[in-house]
């Protein structure tokens, strides 16, 4: 391998190397295996506590014991049978440890050396430094306790902590044995799942990026798992969804906007024109700047639509704007509103709204939303043939949840292929091509049922059309 490309691959390991020993997982598995180790060790520490106090209680149950024995055997045969005994059995292998000493300290029987008269006073359990006949500077430990008999003699009874302290060994020979393993295998634990994790985030990172560089139809990869990067990547790929969605929403509303316009500004400016070309008289100018501001009105109620969506889509409304509603007193007021231009129609409005349906919800854009359902209802719900009479239908229901606003009418109807796309901007279908409007009275309604956590549905009347407001009783504003 040339040094150069030895060199760049080199400085790249080491780089990668380095990225992840700077990655958040590694550095929670790094403390993993500090608490691990921490955790092993103060555990066996409480385990030896433990098996010591558990080991001293046993050696004072078993000195008190044989204290009592031992005093028998001096009450029935005096000082000269108690050392009898006790030589005997300071003769017998084993841990245990006896002395009896004269008032002045001096040992009679036993296989421990003279103590210090200041341990053969002491009557509770203790632990001392002895050495054996015949074991010159072999410092042993035991737990001893005394018992002054009469005439001044002491009598000891005591259990070598050998055992004990051979215990102590074993638990850290173990602990210093088994700790640098847990650690290793801790270690390595943590390193296989750092690695996966940091996979799985490159993955991600590098689908990330090619979105930013080319388009937004790919989404994040799913490993199955279900855990948190899994619900990570779920969450971003449906803000991925709606930043396409709105995307498309921009792109087709601009699309919209120069074709639906482009009619009403032509005429603006032919209307504009005229005015300015005629030579007909004052009532002709006058007929043709009406024509200009009945086109500029036109184009200000587009724009207004359009600034309705738009608030409502992004959820503007501050919530303060929220209050109290009663669906069925708002019905009743937008169905009052209408009634003269239902009657220059000849449809009849009828509502239905036995009793008052609270709910929250942001006045100005539930009326406006509202009025875009009666007026479309009203233009398509008109009667076919002259003398006849049509009807719209303004309900109000609800149920513990939610609060639905349902306007209905006799028309024509939409089909069922189309009941979405109408929900679009601008989207007029070619039954309604000749009728005034702009397309936005259903995109502005749906608009403000989702800034109110509702829904807008759309079916068939049978015949004509029903279109039902959902509005929960809680808005999430």
């Amino acid at each position: 391998m040339p040094p150069a490309e030895f060199k760049s691959t080199t400085l790249s390991r080491l780089g990668s190397a380095d990225r992840f020993f700077r990655t958040t997982s590694f550095k929670l598995a790094l403390a993993y295996v500090i608490i691990i180790g921490l955790g092993f060790t103060l555990a066996l520490g409480q385990v030896g506590d433990n098996v010591r106090a558990l080991i001293d209680e046993q050696i004072a149950q078993t000195l008190d014991a044989e204290l009592k024995g031992l005093a028998d055997q001096y009450q029935e045969g005096g000082i000269n049978q108690l050392a009898n005994v006790v030589q005997r059995r300071a003769q017998a292998p084993g841990a245990s440890i006896y002395l009896v000493a004269a008032p002045n300290g001096v040992g009679i029987a036993g296989n421990v050396l003279d103590l210090p008269t200041d341990v053969l006073n002491q009557t509770g359990p203790v632990e001392i430094a002895y050495e054996r006949p015949g074991e010159a500077n072999a410092r042993r430990r035991a737990i001893a306790r005394a018992f002054v008999l009469p005439d001044g003699f002491r009598l000891l009874v005591g259990h070598d902590l050998e055992d004990r302290e051979r215990l102590g060994r074993i638990l850290g020979s173990a602990l210093m044995g088994s700790l640098p393993w847990l650690l290793s295998i801790g270690a390595f634990g943590g390193f296989l799942v750092a690695r996966r994790l940091l996979q799985r985030v490159d993955a991600m990172s590098a689908k990330a990026a090619t979105l930013l560089q080319e388009d937004l139809t790919g989404r994040l990869p799913l490993s199955g798992a279900g855990d948190e990067i899994d619900r990570l990547a779920h969450n971003l790929n449906a803000m991925l969804d709606r930043i396409a969605k709105l995307v498309e929403g921009i792109r087709q509303v601009s699309d919209n906007i120069a074709h639906d316009l482009r009619t009403p500004l032509t005429r603006l400016r032919n209307n504009a024109e005229r005015a300015l070309t005629a030579d007909e008289g004052g009532a002709a100018d006058r007929e043709a700047l009406e024509h200009v501001i009945e086109e500029a009105d036109t184009l200000i109620r587009i724009f207004n639509a359009l600034l309705l969506i738009a608030r409502a889509e992004t959820q503007s409304s501050s919530p303060e704007g929220f209050s109290e509603l009663d669906g069925a007193a708002l019905a009743a007021d937008m169905a009052e509103l209408y009634e003269p231009s239902a009657e220059e129609r000849g449809v009849e409005i009828k509502v239905e709204a036995r009793d008052a349906e609270k709910f929250r919800g942001h006045r100005e854009l539930i009326g406006q939303a509202l009025a875009n359902l009666i007026d479309n209802a009203l233009k398509y719900g008109e009667p076919a043939l002259p003398g006849q009479v049509g009807e719209v239908t303004v309900a109000v229901t609800g149920d513990a949840r939610a609060v639905e606003i349902a306007v209905a009418d006799r028309g024509p109807g939409i089909p069922a292929a189309d009941r979405e796309r109408v929900l679009e901007r601008f989207v007029r279908l070619e039954a309604s091509r000749s009728r005034p409007g702009s397309g936005l009275g259903l995109s502005l309604a749906a608009a403000v049922a989702r800034l109110h956590g509702g829904s807008l549905r759309i079916e068939d009347n049978q015949p004509g059309l029903k279109v039902t407001l959902r509005l929960p009783r809680e808005a999430a504003s």
